[in-house]
């Protein structure tokens, strides 16, 4: 099975050199890694999968909310009811995008234009976190101003900016210096300028990345590594620990871009559902419900929060059951557009970086109205609506935007062809 990830596209000699003959047990553990079509069969792989989409735009109006301590919607986010949370799907979904994406046209035109689109999108995401992050400097300057309270600066380590401005602006080019909430994206171009390296050694052999992956989570969790954060103990984010959520996302998606199946294995789905349950009685028990002495650190440390800069187990594990359900039982395809809650999270999810960048503005100027007026329950409520409220119109329209843009494009092409094609 692993050898149908090599024998088509730029690549054909890797089929030759890795003929994947496994035992049968060894065959059956791999194709747990892989997404393709569900119980009732999938699409072809050029039809997107709504799923997809869905999912990232029900993760960013999380993480919407989440950016906003203290607001009485955060308390029943997913987060407090199991290990992972929003962030975990984030970037797991990025990796099976990154490959469907860049992985096809790899593929189809080869490495160099593949690694020429990705640079371009690193610089898009590099750019667009620069605005954010001048953008925010704006709104809390405003806030400081109008307010006369400076303690919005230190709200997200800001301060640094504006107490010396000219060395916080080298550091923040060089991602050496990132405020609370603006985190997220540094992280993503480093996993995305990493993403042809994984992505060949995908189709080279799927377990074998997962398990370097896994290596050098484990080997940097020992000698402590990370990227500097000159104002904090290291990147949020750890990538050297988040790069196994996106190489399993980009696992995911070479088996989605291959058309690999899931198996029909009901006990996996059990022991899935299973540890969710444990997770949920983990994180919600008030000290250890099962009285075993010596895990009594271990619920202590969960329920504060698994270890989020350096992807506890318990984060891995629980945001994998969660895949695994989401492939098997979630109508794939366009199953998950019947719906109108389906369509609104599919244009949220379908434009991840305009409302990514503009829900953390949303959440830092929420985060100021919120402590303005004492965080009573109606302006939570408000803000939080508004907020999703214009988080969902902007997909909207620029959903609606771009199916203008390709009609006029089309139509233009047309005319043009018509045109060549008069006599002169």
């Amino acid at each position: 099975m692993f050898g149908n990830l090599c024998r088509c596209g730029s690549f054909p000699y890797l089929a030759s050199a890795n003929p994947f003959r496994m035992p049968f047990v060894t065959q059956a553990l791999s194709r747990f890694l892989f997404l393709g079509r569900g119980p009732e069969g999938a699409p072809p792989a050029a039809q997107r999968d709504a799923r997809i989409d869905v999912i990232r735009g029900l993760a960013l109006l999380i993480i919407f909310i989440n950016h906003m301590p203290g607001n009485v919607i955060a308390g029943y986010m997913p987060h407090n009811f199991g290990f992972s949370d929003a962030a975990d799907a984030f970037v797991l979904l990025a990796g099976v995008s990154a490959t469907l994406a860049y992985g096809n046209l790899i593929e189809r035109r080869g490495l160099a234009v593949g690694a020429l689109k990705i640079g371009a999108r690193v610089w898009t995401l590099y750019i667009a976190h620069i605005a954010v992050f001048i953008i925010v400097c704006g709104v809390v300057a405003a806030a400081v101003t109008r307010t006369q309270n400076p303690l919005y600066v230190e709200a997200i380590n800001i301060q640094p900016f504006f107490s010396d401005t000219f060395e916080a602006l080298i550091d923040v080019l060089t991602l050496r210096y990132q405020p609370s909430y603006l985190d997220i994206l540094p992280l993503y171009i480093v996993l995305l300028a990493l993403f042809p390296v994984i992505y060949l050694a995908v189709r080279i052999s799927p377990l074998g990345t997962l398990l370097v992956s896994l290596a050098i989570w484990q080997a940097a969790l020992w000698l402590g590594l990370n990227f500097t954060n000159v104002h904090a103990a290291g990147w949020f984010f750890n990538p050297f620990a988040w790069q196994v959520v996106f190489t399993l996302g980009v696992i995911l998606g070479c088996a989605t871009q291959r058309g690999i199946a899931a198996p029909r294995l009901p006990w996996l789905d059990a022991l899935a559902v299973a540890f969710l349950v444990c997770a949920y009685v983990a994180k919600t028990s008030s000290g250890n419900p099962i009285g075993i002495a010596l895990l009594n650190d271990w619920f202590d440390s969960v329920q504060l929060g698994s270890d989020k800069t350096n992807q506890a187990w318990s984060r891995l594990l629980h945001v994998a059951a969660l895949a695994w359900l989401a492939m098997r039982w979630l109508p794939a395809g366009e199953g998950m557009l019947r719906h109108a809650v389906g369509r609104t999270l599919a244009v949220v999810g379908r434009h991840s970086l305009d409302v990514f960048c503009t829900g953390t503005v949303l959440a830092i100027t929420g985060q100021i109205i919120l402590a303005e007026t004492g965080f009573a329950l109606g302006p939570q409520l408000l803000v939080s609506a508004v907020g999703i409220t214009l988080l969902v119109g902007l997909g909207m329209f620029l959903t609606w935007y771009q199916s203008i843009t390709l009609s006029g494009a089309a139509d233009a092409s047309a005319a043009s062809r018509r045109a060549s094609a008069q006599p002169h």
